[in-house]
């Protein structure tokens, strides 16, 4: 029997599709040797090109969940998706911050690959607010963090300036995500509250529908911090993990969904 097995925690909203949302994260986690738990904040009816519904769990009981986990389990790491409403958000919070050195892996879930908007617009203040002084890391996409710093992104200089702007603004650090560049290699770049900065670069794999990669890079990063390990290795090993994920995924239907085995 296996003892100490690492556990972490995805409070985010479901994907009846199973490329994004709990479901990719619960994977991601059990691919990467940890224990997955979770604690679900909106069922959503969809497929990858297409967000057809979202019903809100209300946001006690999503309390309740997280309260539960942490009774039962040890808990090294939290990832947080989707939480859809400042109602959500504020629970979310409550019980997080009654968590001596947790480790928080913030995904400000925004808007949808296809462009439906799973974050109500008081609930984007209320995430900022509540949530990134605690984060042991935040991380938008260019999109995401375009909408946080209140400007267009459009070349890696102006990424790399968000990711710091961002840092320092919220004295956390921040993974600002540049793979809607289109550079010849996907890069992203990590950036500390002391202005430190760093570029992880991964070979950029065409011909594939990214459905669920910010979700699921996110997973393998709480995933590395669930295991002890430094921030900037754990992004690391997670950057290499969603690279194989994208390159060798599936062909099912007319989707790609990403290869959560692999």
């Amino acid at each position: 029997m296996k003892r100490n097995t690492p556990v972490a925690l995805t409070i985010a909203g479901s994907d009846n599709s199973g490329g994004a949302g709990v479901q990719a994260d619960l994977k991601t986690f059990t691919r990467l040797g940890v224990y997955g738990t979770s604690a679900l904040t909106c069922v959503v009816a969809e497929h990858p090109g297409r967000v057809s519904r979202i019903a809100a769990i209300d946001p006690e009981m999503v309390a309740e969940q997280i309260q539960l986990v942490f009774e039962a389990f040890p808990v090294g790491a939290v990832k947080t998706g989707m939480l859809f409403s400042s109602g959500i958000i504020r629970q979310v919070a409550k019980q997080l911050g009654k968590r001596r050195g947790l480790r928080l892996v913030v995904d400000p879930v925004m808007v949808a690959t296809s462009g439906a908007a799973l974050l109500k617009p008081d609930a984007e203040r209320a995430m900022a607010k509540l949530l990134f002084h605690r984060a042991a890391l935040v991380t938008p996409n260019l999109d995401e963090a375009a909408r946080l710093v209140g400007r267009n992104l459009k070349n890696p200089e102006q990424a790399k300036e968000a990711a710091r702007e961002l840092a320092k603004k919220w004295r956390a650090p921040f993974l600002v995500k540049g793979g809607h560049l289109m550079l010849a290699k996907a890069e992203d770049y990590l950036a500390w509250p002391n202005g430190k900065l760093k570029t992880f670069t991964a070979k950029r794999c065409k011909g594939v529908e990214t459905h669920g990669t910010g979700c699921t890079y996110s997973a393998a990063i709480c995933a590395g911090l669930a295991k002890g390990w430094a921030l900037d290795k754990a992004v690391l090993e997670a950057k290499r993990y969603i690279t194989r994920a994208i390159c060798q995924h599936l062909r099912i239907g007319r989707y790609t969904p990403l290869n959560h085995l692999k």
